[in-house]
């Protein structure tokens, strides 16, 4: 199933989604501009390299322009195809607007990244001696998705089913759609481990445990940012 649109439109103009989306839109089309070589270095300075935080966290000086522990909130900015960046900003446009809503704009900015950077700790966790970038904005917004999943899990989601070459659109619950995503990603997590921990979308992997982990966090810190306060 493919997330359209949920039925609970948000009462303000979410702005940092928007933002957010825009900026990851810009750096894409800024990827999409550069050569092999120039974006092998690009990546190279603005996604994680695991082995190299793990280098950075051991003590180790690495001589470069952006230190490593940036590259926990850069990363989050950086897409390796067309689908990975559209898959991940359709559902930051679906879910985001309404926990922006709930947390207020600087808040969900702090919980977004807060989101990502615990995303990236745990794919740099299951990989620490992996040399190949771990990038995407994935993490992060797998924490929107949990929040979102116990705020609202009841709201009607419409999402595409493929069914061969029949195609047709279906209302349910946000709870459903977020769970069999999680559940998803658990599954295979457990399923490829080592497999998971050194592949990235680059090389046709997916950081499983960067969503497990983005989401469990979004779960417990929504919260704590007033998701559940009154109107």
């Amino acid at each position: 199933m493919f997330p359209l649109y949920d039925e609970n439109p948000s009462r303000i103009t979410p702005y940092i989604t928007y933002g957010l989306i825009g900026m990851n839109i810009v750096i894409f089309l800024r990827e999409f501009t550069l050569s092999d070589a120039q974006l092998n270095q690009f990546l190279h300075l603005y996604a994680l390299i695991p082995r190299e935080l793990t280098a950075t966290f051991a003590g180790h000086h690495l001589n470069t322009p952006v230190p490593e522990w940036a590259t926990l909130i850069t990363s989050q900015f950086l897409h390796g195809s067309w689908w990975h960046l559209i898959s991940n900003m359709v559902f930051l446009w679906i879910f985001g607007n309404n926990i922006e809503e709930r947390l207020s704009h600087f808040k969900y900015l702090i919980f977004y990244l807060s989101c990502g950077v615990f995303a990236c700790l745990c794919q740099w966790f299951v990989g620490m001696t992996s040399s190949i970038p771990s990038l995407g904005a994935s993490g992060a917004i797998a924490g929107v998705l949990g929040a979102y999943a116990i705020r609202y899990p009841q709201v009607r989601v419409v999402s595409l089913v493929f069914l061969g070459f029949f195609i047709t659109t279906i209302r349910v619950p946000a709870f459903i759609l977020i769970g069999l995503f999680i559940v998803q990603n658990v599954i295979s997590g457990l399923a490829s481990l080592q497999a998971a921990a050194n592949m990235t979308v680059q090389t046709g992997g997916v950081a499983y445990w960067a969503h497990v982990g983005g989401f469990v966090l979004g779960v417990i810190l929504a919260p704590v940012f007033g998701l559940f306060r009154d109107d």
